[in-house]
């Protein structure tokens, strides 16, 4: 690349991977570095080492990490520049000589060194970067003398304004899509049209005039994951599935429909949603609406962050850097107050459940009988709980008490709020209607045993049933409030901590691999360790005791 004038990241390469080594090149490169898996992609086997005391732990991290999803931990060493674009060109290259750019890419939006936001063109760029970025990825594609699809992803440095070549994916990537939203052409035709020996469809002055009239274009990746807790994976059925409107701007490539398993085996992506508009802030509404529209019940995923990351300010005015996630955080994480109404159409929905379960009751040797209510309606209590999403924080329990006055018509409270008169009507299993004092509202309703998902005005709320205090004991129920528990479906990779041992907030206890990631379980507070409950090579369900404390008033 540096022979062919493509700017290089300074870095090591090389095939000694002894860790001292390795160690000794970061050191000549300058902290922060860059630890890479030669084979790597998706963000696996990649860590930051910001110092020379956590290098050999990220090398060791990385390097079992690029063994597990690639079945190579041969790495490289680059610096790290900490204020970077991550900006991606489209090459095509035909056996006739022809290169052109299909425009660029900005996927600077990250998590776990993956993306999650990608858009075209990429904003707060200067046309003379941009022209010199396609020019750089044609050279890079035919130094080698590259034919077909391939993407060459540059560094941006957003203090100096300089790029860097970092490397080149010889196929089309998973955000493809949004190129061809902003050339308007089938880029798998494209590779069909090139491995038959034809040449390139356009002109790359062809493709900058298309580029001109078609605006922006920005995809979405809909994961099966939960950002409040670092972004780890989940898994499960997929009990709901609702679908924004697919239009000529509007598009999603998706490998899941409803009643589909996510498996802990595999990558967590559900689906892909891609808008376009006239400019980026049209594109920014429309996938704002369409992500309103996005309901999935079942396995947590990252919908409601990626509604505030198309809201956040930064964002909006184009300030991206692939620190964006960590920049923003307090912004992109603040946990929001649950209406008091959301509580009680939550409270309606069973209610009305149970109704409709209670109305048709089977009886042997007849047809089924309607059983009738009179009029000394009884009130019910219904408990919920709505868990930290992070883990850490508390659970906020509400009781709302729901008396029937007369058929559909309810009197509800969520403790010192009262709504007189609701009425409510169930239109479907997850569907309901009800009419407040101050508002009307169109719920979906979703129940698995019980756990209450509802989807509210393009918001997702996620309610647990609560048994109370008095019951557990009776039930048998286990208390784990001492426990760390497993937060998905995995595999214990190593165990670090042992029986007795005192253990400090954040000290690593067990590292665990779900859908080929690792991730370090790590200890929510100080305390003493009184079980470890899995060794291992042991496989736990999520919400599986890993390790078990001293309870306090035992330490």
């Amino acid at each position: 690349m540096t022979a062919a004038n493509v700017p290089c990241i300074p870095g090591y390469h090389g095939s000694e991977q002894d860790p001292q080594y390795l160690r000794q090149e970061a050191e000549k490169i300058g902290y922060p570095v860059l630890l890479k898996a030669v084979k790597g992609g998706g963000g696996k086997g990649m860590r930051i080492a910001h110092t020379d005391s956590e290098f050999l732990d990220r090398l060791e991290s990385a390097k079992s990490e690029a063994r597990s999803s690639f079945g190579d931990d041969v790495m490289l060493v680059e610096k790290y520049i900490t204020t970077p674009r991550h900006i991606e060109v489209q090459v095509f290259a035909d056996k006739f000589g022809n290169c052109v750019a299909l425009g660029e890419r900005d996927c600077s939006i990250q998590r776990r060194h993956q993306k999650i936001l990608e858009e075209s063109p990429a904003p707060q760029l200067e046309e003379t970067v941009r022209q010199d970025l396609w020019e750089k990825a044609r050279k890079a594609a035919l130094a080698v003398g590259y034919e077909g699809a391939g993407t060459v992803e540059f560094i941006f440095d957003n203090e100096t304004g300089e790029f860097f070549f970092m490397e080149m994916n010889t196929r089309l990537q998973v955000e493809h899509p949004v190129t061809e939203m902003v050339t308007g052409e089938d880029l798998v035709r494209w590779q069909l049209i090139v491995a038959e020996g034809g040449e390139l469809p356009l002109t790359q002055g062809e493709i900058e005039e298309r580029i001109g009239k078609r605006g922006h274009a920005i995809e979405a990746r809909i994961y099966a994951e939960n950002p409040d807790m670092n972004f780890i994976p989940d898994s499960g059925k997929l009990l709901h599935l609702r679908t924004p409107p697919i239009t000529g701007t509007v598009r999603i490539d998706a490998g899941f429909v409803a009643g589909d398993e996510v498996s802990s085996y595999y990558d967590p992506m559900i689906a892909k949603l891609i808008v376009q508009g006239p400019t980026r802030q049209a594109a920014l509404q429309k996938m704002s609406a369409a992500l309103e529209a996005y309901e999935i019940a079942g396995p947590i995923t990252n919908i409601e962050f990626l509604k505030k990351l198309c809201v956040s300010p930064a964002f909006v005015a184009g300030k991206l850097e692939t620190g964006y996630i960590d920049k923003h955080r307090d912004e992109l994480f603040t946990r929001e107050v649950t209406k008091p109404e959301v509580l009680a159409q939550a409270a309606l929905g069973l209610h009305l459940q149970e109704l409709s379960d209670l109305q048709t009751v089977p009886v042997s040797g007849f047809t089924n009988i309607t059983v009738g209510f009179g009029d000394g309606y009884q009130e019910r209590a219904y408990h919920f709980a709505e868990a930290a999403l992070d883990g850490k924080g508390e659970s906020v329990a509400s009781t709302i008490k729901v008396r029937q006055t007369s058929p559909g018509t309810f009197d509800i409270s969520v403790g010192d709020v009262d709504y007189i008169n609701v009425t409510s009507t169930r239109d479907s299993a997850s569907s309901i209607r009800s009419f407040f004092p101050h508002t009307r509202l169109d719920t979906t309703f979703v129940r698995d045993e019980d756990k209450i998902t509802l989807f509210q005005h393009g918001k997702q709320y996620r309610l647990q049933l609560a048994v109370p205090k008095w019951a557990e004991k009776a039930l048998g129920i286990k208390d784990v409030t001492n426990s760390v528990l497993a937060p998905m479906p995995c595999k214990v990779l190593r165990v670090d901590v042992e029986e007795g041992q005192e253990v400090k907030k954040d000290q690593a206890l067990v590292v665990i691999e779900s859908m080929k990631m690792e991730t370090v379980i790590r200890s929510p507070h100080d305390g003493k360790i009184a079980k470890v409950v899995h060794k291992a090579g042991d496989l736990c369900k999520a919400g599986t005791a890993l390790v078990e404390f001293v309870e306090p008033s035992d330490a």
